[in-house]
């Protein structure tokens, strides 16, 4: 391996025109020295892997609706529009949960998240649309009325893992 190396740069710095043999040669050889890494090109590709914990359920039932966006179009109101959606079971003896989302293009993002009690699939809201089941956002924005903007929520995904925790808030 390195003997090609060596006979590369001699091919190369003893040739008055610096051929191009010799530095194939020396490519040939830097690159059978150093091989590329599959960790090293995930991070050049900019993919990487978010973890989200989920605490503070009130009970087992039902599940947590999880949903990943990378800008503030239907953040909150349309669920159709996430990047990614997991469904995930809560534990019943610690009342969390985890979503793992695999895969994701780096850069910013914003979660959004329900306790789906009655597994309808949507967050119940009473009469004054206040929400009967748990809801949270990555950030832990505080309790209000309405939900926060998507700047308040989001967050880089800028490296190969990355780990938020979301609390749930129940009204």
């Amino acid at each position: 391996m390195f003997k090609g190396l060596w006979v590369g740069l001699r091919l190369f710095w003893c040739s008055p025109s610096k051929s191009r043999a010799g530095l194939i040669a020396i490519s040939a050889a830097l690159w059978l020295a150093f091989p590329a890494k599959p960790w090293l090109m995930a991070q050049t590709q900019g993919v990487a892997t978010l973890r989200v914990r989920i605490d503070g359920a009130r009970n087992a039932r039902g599940e947590i609706v999880v949903l990943v966006f990378r800008d503030s179009n239907g953040f909150t109101n349309d669920g159709s529009k996430a990047v990614r959606t997991e469904r995930v079971p809560i534990d019943a003896q610690t009342l969390s949960s985890q979503a793992v989302f695999e895969g994701l293009r780096q850069g910013v993002y914003a979660v959004t998240l329900f306790h789906d009690e009655n597994m309808n699939g949507k967050l119940d809201t009473n009469f004054l649309r206040i929400p009967k089941e748990g809801y949270g956002f990555s950030n832990n924005p505080k309790k209000r009325a309405g939900p926060p903007p998507f700047d308040q929520a989001k967050f880089s995904l800028n490296q190969a893992e990355c780990s938020i925790e979301v609390r749930l808030i129940y009204w």
